[in-house]
């Protein structure tokens, strides 16, 4: 039988993008399962997407990721897109379905199955969010879909805030509602999980925290970040403190990637390879 050459082609389009640390995970999953997959990282500036998705199929790509500036962008350019990232309006993920570029958003799946895989289930819980951008858009929708009942939006800027508990409360299950976010904000009286939804934290401002009532902050509560570098930023350093259960955004980054995997491979994600390369490439 004649030898195979051929690598399958998947990566990540974003400006900028050189920080982005998906494909070390990827690839580190790729390698575990012994599959002949690239994940590439390519800078594309928002005006040349249109030609760098022609040239992903003109190449054979068997799909790739999608970060700032292309997530709503990209919709045009697809043949269909799944119930949630319809709902969201925003596309972190593109795979082939026999002949359709489909467009999905694997950020908040990612995040309800990293709470899953720590034992939280989301059903009849009421949702406090703090954020309003894309990933608090992913994750509200997401939840909202597995089936929490009230999901609070907390947000500085009023309209983005509002828009998203309406899009909640009119478009999924569960009820939204919107609290204006007025120096440090308070949780709601009976809130069950908290979700820090901002790049308040990230890496090299690790030290940082949101302006949040860390009072409102109850040994009841499960508190989540999407901040995944440092793994433990201080908001949930400060929330562990308060004997509150505590999910890490290194969870929703690992689960997201398991299923572009899937949907690009279709196999089963080596989960824990794409953790242990995380933890490790984070430590360095």
């Amino acid at each position: 039988m004649e030898k195979n050459y051929r690598a399958h082609l998947t990566g990540v389009f974003g400006d900028p993008v050189d920080g982005n640390p998906t494909g070390v995970m990827e690839e580190a999953a790729y390698a575990a399962k012994g599959l002949n997959f690239r994940y590439i990282t390519m800078q594309v500036k928002a005006e040349d997407l249109e030609a760098a998705f022609a040239g992903a199929k003109a190449m054979h790509f068997d799909g790739f990721n999608l970060t700032m500036p292309h997530k709503i962008r990209v919709i045009p350019l697809l043949d269909r897109l799944t119930e949630a990232a319809s709902i969201i309006g925003a596309v972190n993920t593109v795979y082939r379905d026999g002949g359709d570029w489909v467009g999905e958003n694997t950020d908040g799946k990612g995040f309800v199955q990293a709470l899953t895989a720590q034992g939280v289930d989301l059903h009849g819980k009421r949702v406090t969010i703090l954020g309003a951008g894309g990933a608090a858009r992913a994750i509200g929708v997401e939840c909202a879909l597995a089936g929490a009942s009230a999901i609070t939006v907390v947000n500085r800027n009023e309209t983005r805030g509002r828009e998203l508990a309406q899009l909640i409360d009119e478009k999924t299950p569960a009820t939204g509602s919107f609290q204006p976010w007025v120096g440090k904000a308070a949780i709601p009286a009976g809130t069950e999980i908290v979700i820090q939804a901002t790049c308040v934290g990230l890496h090299p401002h690790g030290d940082q925290m949101p302006e949040v009532d860390l009072d409102t902050i109850t040994a009841e509560m499960v508190v989540c970040d999407v901040v995944f570098n440092p793994v433990m930023p201080r908001f949930l350093q400060e929330a562990q403190k308060r004997g509150a259960q505590i999910v890490t955004g290194i969870g929703m980054l690992v689960q997201q990637g398991a299923r572009n995997f899937t949907l690009w491979t279709g196999e089963e994600a080596p989960i824990q390879v794409m953790y242990d390369t995380l933890e490790r490439e984070f430590a360095e």
